[in-house]
């Protein structure tokens, strides 16, 4: 009988399934079998084949259940491979070591058996396979579930902070504004005064909080990409107007270059207005204090290279690949949410195109967008002479 012949060996069973799953253990995992594992299988196992050397012989089917799959019936197997399943997930085990740790069992049951001479009458052995599959079935369903419930809460948790983040910068930019509306509004100060730039300062940072949230949405809803041939000077020209806002804002010197009206970019125009926008918004914030920030855009053999430089007095060993990590930030300046980089490297890749970094110690850096050169058939606009703002 066989279960006589697995009562016998138990011990020696379960020492040969601990061994394989401790050589597949993740670091960390205790020796020590999990509370719902193969010993508890084992028990049911022998209970079960047991059962079915009785007179009703089916009732055994309230230990293991039917054979076949198709509808879920509880039973004891299932209960405990159920929980068997969520103890694997817990302790860091994949969806295969599920699968392999009651695979472990019949292993060693048949190897242990053939040692021993001992053979398997065919419908018991028919039970152990009902036994294992069921168990089998039940833990991977049950480890599925409670991975896809943890996956689900890390992005809620994910969410919740990305939001929590995004309402609190809103919500002190737009006191800021506020603050600063009701002074001017009591006559005393004027706007081109100092709280007139605290103003400008406030709606400047809105709308660039603004502009990198609905990039970020975008990108992360894989909303399709709006591809279409335009000018590169008339884009620099139009990233100008509102840069060069930034920088009286900051009071920085902005520096454009002149763009050859014949070069064209076939991009997503809102999703790289928005990734260039962040690079000048970033090199604004670190660049400083009375310094140069330069925007240059030219061609290169089949490439089109946009360049953001600052002043910020380069970069520290380690920050050029980090400061790319969302909700990371590398300067002194620790306002914003840290996603700026990470949104518009997401971007320029959408567009076919690389973000990169260029460290010059003791100086600054460079941020290069680089995209596929295209030509356009006649200039739409003449490009203009660079520009100082102060």
């Amino acid at each position: 009988m066989m279960h006589e012949f697995l009562t016998s060996h138990r011990d020696e069973l379960i020492t040969r399934c601990r061994i394989k799953v401790a050589q597949r253990a993740p670091p960390g995992v205790p020796e020590k079998e999990l509370e719902h594992g193969i010993t508890v299988f084992l028990e049911q196992l022998i209970k079960t084949l047991k059962v079915e050397q009785t007179s009703d012989p089916m009732q055994s089917r309230k230990i293991s259940g039917a054979s076949g799959g198709g509808q879920s019936a509880l039973s004891e197997i299932s209960e405990s491979a159920a929980l068997h399943g969520r103890e694997l997930l817990q302790h860091g085990f994949t969806v295969d070591e599920v699968v392999h740790d009651y695979g472990d069992l019949c292993q060693a049951i048949t190897d242990l058996a053939f040692e021993e001479g001992v053979v398997i009458d065919i419908d018991e052995f028919r039970t152990l396979n009902r036994c294992l599959d069921n168990a089998i079935a039940t833990a991977v369903t049950e480890f599925g579930y409670q991975h896809d419930f943890v996956v689900a809460g890390q992005q809620a948790d994910a969410l919740n902070e990305r939001l929590g983040f995004f309402a609190h910068e809103l919500r002190n930019l737009l006191c800021t504004a506020t603050l600063a509306l009701s002074i001017i509004k009591e006559g005393n100060v004027g706007l081109t005064g100092a709280t007139g730039g605290v103003l400008d300062r406030a709606l400047v940072g809105l709308g660039n909080l603004i502009d990198r949230s609905l990039a970020e949405v975008r990108m992360t809803a894989g909303m399709p990409i709006q591809h279409r041939l335009f000018s590169l000077a008339d884009f620099i020209a139009e990233i100008k107007l509102s840069a060069t806002l930034e920088a009286q804002v900051k009071g920085c010197m902005l520096t454009v270059s002149n763009v050859d009206p014949l070069l064209g970019v076939d991009a997503d125009r809102d999703l790289l207005l928005s990734a260039v926008g962040n690079l000048l918004q970033n090199a604004f914030k670190y660049t400083h204090a009375h310094s140069e920030v330069s925007l240059n855009a030219y061609a290169v053999a089949d490439r089109i290279l946009i360049d953001v430089e600052d002043r910020c007095g380069g970069l520290r060993a380690g920050d050029a690949e980090r400061m790319f990590l969302p909700f990371t930030q590398v300067g002194v300046d620790s306002s914003g949410l840290g996603l700026g980089l990470s949104i518009s490297r997401r971007s320029v890749k959408a567009n076919g195109g690389i973000l990169s970094v260029r460290n010059l110690p003791g100086t600054g850096c460079v941020f290069t967008v680089d995209l596929p050169r295209h030509s356009l058939p006649e200039a739409s606009v003449v490009a203009s002479a660079p520009v100082l703002v102060g």
